[in-house]
């Protein structure tokens, strides 16, 4: 099997387990994001052989849910290179373990910046992608810099000091020990998590409904955050479509005993409610009353617009492995569900169970007597 360093290609796979769960029973998008983002991070330090940092996450689109039990396949290919810089596909797939296949789920858009010791950029290996399916890829995501560059300056653009008057929610929590990741900060997919749950609140309380996560885009991370630091996430309203709500975040992070907080992380993200039989349904609308929010509106719709501009989604759910514009077939796993323990892996429960015979004398005929105490095979 070609190494990493070789090939620029991950892939993980796990059993989405019921701790994994959301507030809908399924499998929750703040979960799935900490799988990209160690999908992500395994693909990026294999290749440039150096510890790396998220530095961007675009374009993560939520096609349809993971259930509790999937088999999941979280699949990481590197596509373009800069000097430090790591431009990585992700797609997740899952699928019952029983039945073998597993279905497209998720994709989205990475970047890693490869770092040293001391936190400075270094350069990486570059990227040379071998056949034209990876050449195409390469040649997209080289075309995607103004298209991210664009999203990331709508997400920045927003205006938290003004007056607002639109619904808002709070978190405040502490970093724990238990949410460091390999670089002694905290993790990249736990923050994202974070941000999912925080625009879950928002949303959800607007709504009065349950709601699922639909898309997210321009997450940037301005600077990391520290085990210890006291974390406050802010989730505001910004524009409601007939089933849809926008929520703009942010992330402030600081030492508590400096009591001075600063910008870490922001990004946009789209949630929809679902009425108890799991149907997209209506949602109050939303009126801005104070100019500040009149301007959040604004940036909302021209982040929709360029979200559904055809250059920034097209080829997204072309895996680098497979012809642009190739439609997503489901495709069976890469090994037997039942082979799993002789990978190394625990086989899960569910699976069917391989029993192999011993190799030794026949079994008994019927109506073969078997004398006591010696093993019938």
């Amino acid at each position: 099997m070609p190494s990493i360093a070789t090939s620029g290609e991950v892939t993980l796979r796990l059993m989405a387990a019921p701790t994994d769960a959301g507030q809908g029973g399924s499998v929750s998008g703040g979960r799935i994001l900490e799988w990209i983002d160690k999908a992500g991070f395994a693909c990026a330090a294999g290749w440039s052989g150096r510890y790396c940092v998220t530095a961007y996450v675009g374009n993560i689109d939520f096609h349809r849910p993971v259930q509790i039990g999937d088999l999941v396949e979280v699949s990481a290919q590197l596509v373009l290179t800069g000097r430090s810089s790591m431009t990585i596909v992700v797609n997740v797939s899952s699928g019952n373990p029983r039945e073998g296949r597993v279905e497209h789920a998720f994709a989205c858009r990475m970047v890693f910046v490869a770092v040293d010791d001391d936190g400075r950029t270094v350069p990486v290996p570059q990227w040379d992608p071998p056949g034209a399916v990876l050449r195409a890829a390469q040649d997209e995501a080289q075309r995607r810099i103004g298209l991210r560059e664009r999203v990331q300056a709508l997400v920045a653009a927003q205006d938290w000091d003004g007056e607002s008057g639109a619904h808002a929610m709070t978190l405040r929590f502490l970093a724990a020990p238990t949410d460091v990741n390999w670089g002694g900060k905290v993790h990249g997919g736990i923050l994202m998590r974070w941000l999912d749950e925080a625009g879950y609140v928002c949303a959800s309380s607007w709504s009065r409904r349950h709601v699922v996560s639909r898309f997210s885009g321009g997450v940037s991370f301005v600077r990391p955050i520290r085990i210890g630091d006291l974390v406050e996430i802010q989730a505001r309203l910004v524009r409601t479509g007939r089933t849809s709500m926008h929520v703009a975040l942010r992330v402030l992070a600081g030492n508590p005993r400096a009591g001075e907080l600063v910008l870490t992380t922001q990004c946009t993200s789209v949630y929809v409610a679902l009425d108890p039989d799991g149907t997209p349904t209506a949602v109050p609308p939303w009126t801005p009353r104070t100019e500040v929010d009149r301007a959040s509106q604004r940036l909302a719709e021209e982040f929709t617009a360029l979200r559904n501009d055809p250059a920034l989604t097209a080829g997204l759910l072309d895996a680098p492995e497979r012809p642009p514009g190739q439609s997503w077939e489901a495709r069976p796993v890469s090994r037997p569900v039942s082979s799993w323990r002789r990978h190394g892996r625990r086989r899960p429960s569910s699976a069917p169970r391989r029993v192999a015979r011993r190799p030794g004398p026949a079994p008994c005929r019927p109506g073969r007597r078997v004398r006591r105490g010696t093993l019938r095979r």
